[in-house]
Parts: C-alpha cells; structure tokens; sequence
C-alpha cells in the first residue's frame, strides 16, 4: 500500500511539473501580442488569430491523443506532445508573416498542447487514484501546475525586455523540451476496465447518447471562451486602459497564482460536494466577476483584484468537470472523453481569442466582447445545475 501511494505521488508531481511547463508557457503568450504586432504593422485580429487557431487545433487533436493515451498509455502521446511544443516555439521565434505565425504559434504548437495538458496528464492521474481520491488529485495536480502560471509569467515578461520577442521565444523553447524526460515520472499504463468492456465506438456512444455530457461540454465552451479572452486580450485592454506592461503582467500572474488555491480547492470541494452544482457556483461567480471589472474605473487595484478573483475561478471547473466525466462513465477512456469535452473548450477559446481581435479592430474596444462573457457565464450555470453525477448503468454493479 506504501509503494502504491508512493508510485502515485511521483505521478502527480510529474503530471504537476508537466502541467507546470505546458501551461505556464501557454499563459504568457499574450505578452508577445504587442511587440510582435508593433514590429511587422500587424492589426491585433493577425495575433488574435494565430493563437485562437492553436486553440481550435489543440481542441481537435485533443480526442485523438486521448484516445491513443488510453489505448497505448499516455508515455509516448506526451512525448510527441512537447516535441511539437518545443519545435513550434523555435518556429514562431522566427516567424514574420501571418501564414508563419499561423504554421507555428497554430499549428504545431497547437497540437503539441493536445499531449501535454489537461486530458491526457489528468487521465494519468485518474486511472492512478481511487474514486475517493480522484477528484482531489486531479485538483493537485492542476493547482500544482498552475504554479507555472505565476512563476513564468515574470519571468516572459523579462526575457522579452532583456532579450526581445524572438529571443524569449527561444528560451522557452529549451524549457518546453524538458517535458521529454519529464516522462519518466508518470508511469502510465493503460488499463481494463472492471465492467462490460467497451470498444472506442461504444464509448463515444454512449458518451455522446448522454444528456449530461453535453451539458457539461457546452459549459466548458464557456469556460474557454472567457480564459483565452482574457489570456490573450487582458494585457493589451489594460494597456488601452493607460496601466502599463508590469501591471497587466502582475494581474495575469496573480491569475495563475490564485488559480493554484481555487484549483486545488475545486478538487477537494468536488470529492465532498456536488460537482455540478460547484460549477454552477463558479459560473454565477465568473458573471459577477466580470460585470464588477467592466463597470468599475480600471484601476490598479481594480485590475489586481480582478487578477486575485479570476484566478480563484479560472481553471476551477477543469477537476470538477473531469471528474463528473470520470464518475459517470468510468476511467477507461477518460483521456479520450476528457479530450472530447475539451474540444467544446477550445472551440469557445477559438471564438474568444479571435473574436476579441475582430471586435477589437472594428470598434477599437472590447466592451462588446466583456458583455457577452457575462451572458455566457450565466448560460453556462444554468446548463450545469441538471447534471447528474450518477454512473451509466454499465457501471451500475461496479466501482469505476
């Protein structure tokens, strides 16, 4: 029982540091909107695009690597993952047109994303832990990895003063190919389910004939679409707003900080209380959030504190919602189901990043796209209070 606990908790400091790099790179790259776009005369919607594309593509291969984690183990998928991410950043450090900030910020790190971050680490994770415990590791693991966000923001935001935009790019490069041998720690392997065994088509099956599966899928749509709006969009509104780059760099920095305490609080409220209807809670919170920030003058109080109170609710609904998909239908193919709700996030991170540049550039302002986060936040809280954290009947004479 000792060595089982102790293989499980190298799992969750290495899913942790994976997470760690993955997503703490991930969150900075809207402090090289506004060098990259000053230098070749681009409009924001040139690298609001770009990076709205890495999140419909990341969407898209999330299923996919998913799936192969779950039939293969997640090893090789995270592999393949971070060698993507590393190439596409040395890419994009060279990149000086549209189509070349498409191929790299886009594409390859889009789909590098898709092996080392949420669906396929917390897959991991979820197949290592007891149903008792799973909810709270998944929220570790994340809170732990959200460290990056806090650590590495800082730290983009001085490689770019000291060393220019390109040349930051590269160094995260090198930290993006430390994922490699972070592999290592995880020890995954695929597993049988305990029940009725289940071909991948019965599983998507079953997933996609599930009313509650769609639910919490069109609410992580929302979740996206407000996360990557504000990732990407936050420093340069600040910016309009007369803050100057530190500010709008400590506020996506307390973003990630705070995230750590609200992910991990997530996870452990989740393994006591209704995960849905907590997502309902965060949603209605995130509504409020928002409204505040937008009707208030943009101070830098104002914005720090809307650093601390995003960041509480900013990555809360990835441990709830992964583990209500995880309960209802088992951990068998948890990456892949978990990569399936996923791509509703990216979809909605593909509209939010975009969208903000559109309007953006056709208004010169963001007010339109704040005003629809809000709405979107309240449907999102009406969609999760239904769901229902009951297994499918599969699972009915077994513990998943």
């Amino acid at each position: 029982m000792t060595n089982a606990w102790r293989s499980s908790g190298w799992i969750i400091v290495g899913s942790a540091l994976i997470l760690t790099l993955s997503l703490g790179i991930r969150h900075g790259f809207g402090l090289f909107l506004s060098p990259m776009s000053a230098q070749f005369g681009w409009g924001r919607e040139v690298f609001a695009f770009a990076i709205a594309f890495q999140n419909l593509l990341w969407g898209l291969a999330q299923p996919i690597a998913g799936g192969l984690a779950d039939r293969y183990g997640a090893g090789k998928v995270i592999i393949t993952g971070g060698v993507l991410y590393a190439a596409g950043l040395l890419c994009m450090s060279m990149a000086d047109s549209p189509s070349s900030l498409i191929l790299s910020a886009g594409v390859l790190i889009g789909i590098g994303l898709s092996g080392t971050t949420f669906s396929v680490i917390l897959g991991v994770v979820g197949r290592a832990l007891p149903p008792e415990k799973r909810s709270m590791g998944m929220g570790l693991a994340a809170a732990a990895g959200s460290f990056g966000q806090f650590v590495m923001l800082p730290g983009s935001l001085g490689l770019i003063s000291g060393l220019g935009w390109s040349k930051a790019l590269l160094v995260l490069a090198v930290l993006a190919a430390l994922i490699v041998p972070l592999v290592g720690m995880l020890k995954d392997k695929p597993i049988p389910d305990t029940g009725p065994q289940q071909t991948l088509r019965e599983a998507l099956h079953e997933a996609c004939t599930h009313s509650d599966f769609w639910l919490l899928s069109f609410g992580f749509f929302v979740c996206g679409f407000q996360v990557v709006f504000i990732g990407v969009h936050l420093p340069a509104y600040l910016l309009d707003q007369h803050l100057n780059a530190k500010t709008s760099t400590t506020v996506l920095a307390l973003i990630g900080l705070f995230n750590i305490f609200g992910t991990y609080g997530a996870g452990w409220l989740g393994g006591r209380m209704s995960k849905p209807r907590l997502l309902t809670g965060l949603y209605l919170l995130r509504a409020l959030v928002i409204f505040a920030f937008v009707s208030l003058p943009v101070t830098e109080l104002t914005a720090y504190l809307f650093g601390v109170a995003m960041g509480i609710l900013w990555l809360s609904t990835v441990p709830l919602t992964n583990g209500t998909v995880a309960t209802v239908f088992g951990v068998r193919n948890l990456s892949m189901l978990g990569g399936l709700v996923y791509l509703f996030h990216q979809l909605g991170a593909f509209l939010g990043g975009w969208l903000g540049g559109i309007v953006y550039d056709r208004t010169g302002s963001y007010d339109l796209v704040w005003q629809v986060s809000i709405l979107l936040s309240l449907m999102a809280a009406i969609l999760s209070w239904p769901v229902r954290e009951t297994p499918v009947r599969r699972l009915s004479v077994t513990s998943v």
